[in-house]
């Protein structure tokens, strides 16, 4: 489990990356989700690596649960690359908790994004998605950190009362993809996949 309240693990899939939220872990994603998008010299780390999965997963015969991965969210204006995680991590020493004050409007209501505007050649605003030293480092501008973020504020929002509005679907999650929609290989850009897991 992630020191904090709630649940919160991350690992590496197929796809991408998978994280599984409680409510109380839910809350903590999108409070901290909020400063990388709207400081451009925030970066915040979760050490989710030590928290482990759910039980009851689905897995195919003989498959271990993949190595938990910390999460850093940051700014791209800094430039900080995943592979340089490393080396900042080492210098870093316990630090000192401290309280930041955000405008209730930090990210916006799912119903307050343009999501037309991603189908235009011209859209940058993606996230960046980049591993090292067992971290996903996610990076992106303060427009893509929003519209991600009120992508997540639905694990508080719907996450809860979905298994009793639709008990056959499963489960609720967000995705959120990194980049464009394709690689020039062809390849779909990783997904992190944000399941909400009410246990």
């Amino acid at each position: 489990m992630a020191p904090g309240p709630g649940r919160l693990a991350l690992h590496g899939s197929r796809h991408g990356f998978s994280m599984y939220a409680d409510h109380a872990g839910a809350e903590r994603l999108v409070g901290l989700w909020a400063p990388a998008a709207r400081s451009p010299r925030s970066i915040v780390h979760l050490p989710l690596r030590a928290a482990a999965p759910p039980e009851g997963l689905p897995r195919e015969p003989g498959e271990e649960d993949p190595p938990g991965l910390d999460l850093v969210l940051v700014h791209r204006s800094p430039g900080l690359s995943a592979s340089a995680w490393k080396r900042l991590r080492a210098r870093l020493d316990a630090g000192r908790p401290h309280t930041a004050v955000l405008p209730a409007d930090a990210l916006p209501e799912p119903r307050e994004v343009d999501h037309r505007r991603r189908g235009h050649r011209e859209y940058r605003d993606h996230l960046r998605y980049g591993t090292a030293a067992r971290t996903l480092v996610v990076a992106g501008s303060g427009a893509a950190f929003r519209e991600s973020g009120s992508a997540l504020r639905g694990l508080l929002d719907e996450g809860p009362s979905y298994p009793l509005r639709y008990p056959l679907a499963g489960h609720y999650c967000v995705e959120l993809a990194a980049g464009p929609a394709a690689s020039a290989s062809g390849a779909g850009a990783p997904v992190l996949h944000v399941r909400y897991c009410d246990s």
